[in-house]
């Protein structure tokens, strides 16, 4: 059903966009979920790394092929009920990753960080309704330098993952409070 979707026009710049990603390494590039704002998005949510539930060719358990919050995976589950909670329509929002690609490992290198952070500051170019970006994780939250000054608003949050569920609980629990945020200065521009 979403890959019929990816023709719509909300979702086609953003399409194209990972085409290029595409064109330009073997990583494994999920695509934005249709279901999602795309370039009618008032909030980006850029997490960290998409995982491998993203990944459409994963030998044995195979993912999605989107960045979604109806993925199956803890992570995707806990995106799904904070934007609930947090009140966030699904059409005002975007998600994607600081480093686009999935290449097989969790693993994050500084050149994938700055790498990323440059693809982020060319995404946010093909978001012209784009108020406010929520950096989740420690990973995302280093691309602020370049973002900063984009005339949209910054925030941040700690990532959704069962390891920060594990060892951060209480700023997990502050992460529907803190997107709720985001959203409304996103609402109130």
């Amino acid at each position: 059903m979403r890959r019929g979707l990816l023709a719509q026009p909300h979702i086609h710049p953003l399409i194209a966009y990972v085409e290029r990603l595409r064109a330009r390494s073997s990583d494994e590039f999920p695509d934005f979920d249709p279901l999602d704002g795309g370039v009618e998005a008032r909030l980006l949510f850029l997490l960290e790394k998409p995982g491998p539930m993203t990944s459409a060719s994963r030998p044995g358990r195979a993912g999605s092929g989107f960045i979604s919050r109806d993925n199956d995976d803890p992570t995707a589950e806990a995106i799904f009920n904070f934007m609930r909670d947090a009140g966030i329509p699904r059409r005002e929002t975007v998600l994607w990753n600081l480093i686009p690609g999935w290449n097989g490992t969790r693993k994050v290198t500084a050149r994938e960080v700055r790498e990323g952070a440059l693809e982020a500051l060319r995404l946010v170019q093909l978001l012209p309704q784009l108020k406010a970006v929520v950096l989740v994780g420690a990973r995302a939250e280093e691309a602020r330098p370049l973002l900063t000054g984009g005339g949209f608003s910054l925030f941040s949050s700690v990532h959704p993952s069962p390891i920060m569920r594990a060892f951060r609980r209480e700023d997990w629990k502050q992460i529907p409070e803190r997107w709720s945020r985001a959203y409304k200065a996103a609402a109130s521009h």
